[in-house]
C-alpha cells in the first residue's frame, strides 16, 4: 500500500481542486410575471407557483 512520504502542501492541494466548482445558479422567467426565479421554486416577485397562488408578496 503506498503512502506519501511527504505532506501535500496547501498550494499543490489546492491547484488539484481547482475543478471542483459549485455550478451557477440557473434562473428562468417566471411564466406569469416574467421575474427571474429558480425552476421549481414559488417566484419570489409575484408568489405564483404552478398557476396558483402559494405566497403573499408585500408590494414594495
Amino acid at each position: 500500500m503506498s503512502v506519501p512520504k511527504k505532506r501535500v502542501s496547501k498550494q499543490r492541494k489546492r491547484k488539484r481542486r481547482t475543478h471542483y466548482k459549485a455550478a451557477p445558479v440557473a434562473f428562468q422567467p417566471c411564466p406569469r410575471c416574467g421575474g427571474p426565479r429558480m425552476s421549481h421554486r414559488v417566484c419570489p416577485n409575484c408568489g405564483y407557483y404552478k398557476g396558483r397562488k402559494v405566497l403573499e408578496v408585500a408590494e414594495a
